[in-house]
C-alpha cells in the first residue's frame, strides 16, 4: 500500500515540481511521509519532515475551535449578537449577527477579499500596506464601513472578513490576543510545539519561505503579497506532523468535549453545488455518511489540504511552499487509496 502512495506521489511530483512536504497516515502505519523542494531557493535549503509551512484560511478551523471553547465555558454563546458584544463601529451591520452566522459563512458581512469581485489577493495591498496588518483590528477598516452583501442566514458565502471578527470575539471574551490564546488554548494542548503565527519579518528556523512562479521560469517569494502577520481568518504555520496531532487531538476530545467536537463537525451550511461547512471545516458526503472532513488554504506562495477520512481513520496533510500543488497531489492519493480499497 505505502509504494503504491508513494508512487503516486512521485508521479504528481514529477509532472508539476510539487514543493512541499506530505503526510498521510492511520492509527497504525505512516503511507507517506516526504518532502520536494527548497524551503529557501536562494540558499538551497531543502524542505524535510520538520519544516513549518504557511497555511492560509487552513487555520479557520482553528478559530472555530477557540470560539467553541469559550462557548463551552459560557463566556459566549453561538447565538451572541456580534455587534452587540464588540464595541468597534459597524455603521451597516445588521444587529442580527450571530457567532453561529460567522462560522458559517452565512453572516452576510462584507469581505475584505470579497472572491467575487476581486481575483488576485495582491490587488488588496496597493492601497493597503500589507506590512501595517498585525494585529486583527488593522483589518477593520478594510470592510468595517461597508455595506452588508445579504441578510443573515440567507445563504453560504465564504468569507474572511466574518473569521476577522470571530478573532475579535476571542480576544474580548478570553483577554488574550488571539495568537496568545491559540498558543496557549490550542497549539500547548495539542503539543503543536513548532507551529504558530510568525510574522514574515521575523520567521524561525526551519520555515519555508513562499514563492510564486511566473510563467517565464522566473519567480519572488511572497514577503509582499499576503499581510504580514496571519490572525484569526488564516496565516498560521504548521508543520505536516503536527497538522495530523491536530485532527487527532480535536477527535479525541482533548480540546472541546464530545458535545461541542459534533456540532463543530455537523453540516451548517452548504456552498452552491459543493460541499458542506461546519464550523471552521468543510465536509464532503456521500448521501448521508461523511467521506471526509478537510481544511484547505491557498494564498500567493501557498497551498494547503489537510483531511480525516473517518470510513478508514486516515489523516491526510499535504503543505506546500508554493501557489498551487497541494489539490493535485490530495486528488492522486485519495485516488490511489480509492484503487486499492483504502477509502
Amino acid at each position: 500500500m505505502k509504494n503504491n502512495v508513494m508512487e503516486r506521489i512521485e508521479h504528481i511530483q514529477n509532472e508539476i515540481q510539487f514543493s512541499g512536504t506530505v503526510f498521510v497516515r492511520d492509527k497504525e502505519s505512516i503511507y507517506a511521509d516526504v518532502s520536494y523542494g527548497y524551503s529557501n531557493r536562494a540558499e538551497q535549503l531543502h524542505n524535510e519532515a520538520g519544516t513549518r509551512y504557511g497555511i492560509a484560511s487552513g487555520c479557520k478551523l482553528f478559530t472555530a475551535i477557540a470560539i467553541c471553547q469559550l462557548v463551552g465555558e459560557g463566556k459566549i454563546t453561538f447565538d451572541t449578537k456580534v455587534t452587540e458584544f464588540l464595541s468597534f463601529d459597524f455603521p451597516h451591520f445588521d444587529e442580527h449577527i450571530t457567532v453561529h452566522h460567522l462560522l458559517t459563512h452565512t453572516s452576510g458581512v462584507p469581505d475584505y477579499f470579497d472572491e467575487e469581485i476581486m481575483d488576485d489577493f495582491e490587488e488588496l495591498w496597493i492601497e493597503n500596506p500589507m506590512y501595517h496588518l498585525r494585529r486583527l483590528e488593522d483589518f477593520l477598516p478594510l470592510f468595517q464601513n461597508e455595506h452588508m452583501k445579504y441578510i443573515p442566514g440567507e445563504r453560504f458565502h465564504y468569507n474572511n472578513a466574518g473569521f476577522i471578527l470571530l478573532g475579535l470575539i476571542v480576544e474580548k471574551a478570553s483577554g488574550l490576543s488571539f495568537k496568545e490564546y491559540i498558543q496557549q488554548r490550542v497549539f500547548e494542548k495539542t503539543e503543536m510545539t513548532d507551529s504558530g503565527y510568525f510574522a514574515l519579518d521575523s520567521l524561525p528556523r526551519k520555515t519555508a519561505i513562499g514563492y510564486i512562479d511566473n510563467e517565464d521560469g522566473t519567480w519572488k517569494t511572497n514577503a509582499y503579497s499576503i499581510p504580514v502577520q496571519g490572525g484569526s481568518d488564516g496565516g498560521a504555520f504548521v508543520t505536516c506532523k503536527e497538522m495530523a496531532k491536530l485532527w487527532d487531538a480535536l477527535l479525541n476530545f482533548q480540546l472541546l468535549n464530545k458535545e461541542l467536537t459534533e456540532r463543530l463537525l455537523t453540516s451548517h451550511a452548504k456552498e452552491e453545488d459543493g460541499d458542506y461547512y461546519g464550523y471552521g471545516v468543510w465536509i464532503e458526503k456521500n448521501d448521508n455518511s461523511v467521506v471526509k472532513y478537510h481544511v484547505m488554504g491557498y494564498d500567493p506562495g501557498v497551498s494547503f489540504h489537510s483531511a480525516y477520512y473517518p470510513e478508514r481513520d486516515i489523516r491526510l496533510v499535504v503543505c506546500s511552499n508554493g501557489s498551487s500543488g497541494a489539490f493535485k497531489v490530495m486528488d492522486g492519493i485519495e485516488k490511489e487509496l480509492e484503487l486499492i480499497g483504502s477509502l
